[in-house]
């Protein structure tokens, strides 16, 4: 039996059993439209986590208090039971650090921004010295950034995100104008460049001001963020690490051979934490996904079994009339590996669906690659023909003496 009768006659039995072929092919693309959208998410996420982190700069190393991310609850209390980083600490890092290009730190909070009888909700609020429009990559597109003297002084001035704009202070130049934060009068000296949406998530509903400033106004028992840039390339970046290591250390009398009592982390860490995370995300529900295309694939073999002992008079007289084992074993085989190959198609025409109804929700670029409808299509097709072999072996050694005897 040549391939293209056998696809031939797969495809009529596909089609006269249209219903019960389509009720097969669920678990089949419940399971490939999970593997197109877990490694589309993935490698979106991974790609706006890599381009956040970017957007810092190779070069730029934070010290904090606790890690990004904590691993259970011992160190959660662990990292609690630190005593905060201080003003202090980040003078004698920005005085002492010769390898440290630039020295910042931040403070942040959420709050309400009011302005003549308009509020914002949820707005980041920003304790900055000078130096964290640089870090933080973050150009001004109206007005100025805050400096120095802002700083030194304490000033009530304050640059904003374009929601704010947008949403409160309405129509003519912002700067110049008073806002009130927590009841404080700020008056705007600059505007940020837009961020745009991240997951649907606004990166301009935010204010800056001086970080004396908020020291003043909400205390000091905040713990910062320190964040340091080196003078160039690897070397010089390992050379400023140790020396904010060691100034560090000194201050906070960690003895030698302990750990250190703060943490300082790289873009690196921060990637390889993030990795870590994504790929147990990734097995998980690959391997609920797996758990799909196994029932697809047990409920392929059962219909088949099914489909064998409805036509075995068929299968009778096609050998009556010369067909081979392996002419219905090829029969039986292209029939299971149609269905589930039409299940990957269906899912992964499901999965790319869902994937771009993530971009218009939560306005981000996903895109499908290649790789994963490649590999969903092998995991449909390679699970149609595993399951398929045993009803397809026990159609191929059906005896024609016996098979015509069957009723119809």
């Amino acid at each position: 039996m040549q391939f293209i009768e056998a696809l031939k006659l797969a495809l009529q039995s596909l089609w006269a059993n249209k219903l019960r072929s389509i009720l097969t092919l669920i678990g089949v693309v419940m399971g490939v439209a999970s593997v197109i959208m877990v490694i589309t998410l993935t490698n979106t996420a991974n790609d706006f986590v890599g381009t956040k982190l970017s957007g810092y700069g190779a070069d730029v190393f934070t010290v904090t208090k606790s890690a990004s991310v904590s691993f259970g609850p011992e160190d959660f209390f662990k990292y609690q039971k630190r005593k905060i980083l201080r003003f202090e600490d980040y003078e004698a890092i920005r005085d002492g650090c010769v390898d440290c290009k630039e020295v910042g730190a931040l403070l942040n909070r959420s709050t309400n921004v009011v302005h003549n009888g308009q509020s914002s909700k949820d707005t980041g609020l920003r304790g900055y010295t000078a130096t964290m429009f640089s870090l933080n990559n973050l150009n001004i597109a109206i007005g100025r950034a805050l400096n120095e003297a802002d700083i030194e002084h304490a000033t009530h001035a304050i640059v904003v995100g374009y929601d704010i704009v947008d949403n409160i202070l309405g129509d003519g130049d912002p700067i110049g104008k008073e806002l009130r934060v927590d009841g404080v009068p700020y008056t705007i000296v600059g505007v940020g460049e837009r961020q745009g949406k991240t997951f649907g998530q606004s990166q301009d509903n935010w204010v800056a001001v001086p970080i004396t400033t908020y020291q003043h106004t909400y205390g000091t028992n905040d713990s910062l963020d320190i964040y340091s840039r080196s003078n160039g390339d690897a070397a010089m970046m390992a050379r400023a690490e140790d020396e904010v290591r060691v100034i560090m250390r000194t201050r906070r009398h960690d003895a030698p051979g302990a750990d250190d009592s703060f943490q300082l982390e790289t873009n690196d860490t921060f990637l390889d934490i993030w990795k870590q995370i994504s790929a147990l995300f990734t097995f998980i529900v690959l391997g609920l996904a797996s758990i799909s295309l196994v029932v697809g694939g047990v409920v392929i073999m059962n219909i088949m079994l099914v489909s064998v002992t409805e036509r075995t008079r068929e299968i009778g007289i096609r050998k009556a009339l010369g067909a081979r084992q392996r002419d219905v074993l090829l029969q039986f085989l292209i029939e299971s590996g149609m269905m589930a190959t039409l299940g990957g198609v269906i899912g992964i025409l499901i999965g790319i669906g869902a994937a771009q109804l993530i971009t218009l929700i939560f306005d981000v670029s996903v895109n499908v690659s290649i790789g994963s409808v490649l590999l969903g299509m092998f995991m449909a097709t390679g699970t149609g023909v595993f399951f398929g072999v045993y009803p397809a072996s026990k159609a191929a050694k059906l005896d024609p003496i016996v098979a015509l005897r069957s009723e119809m």
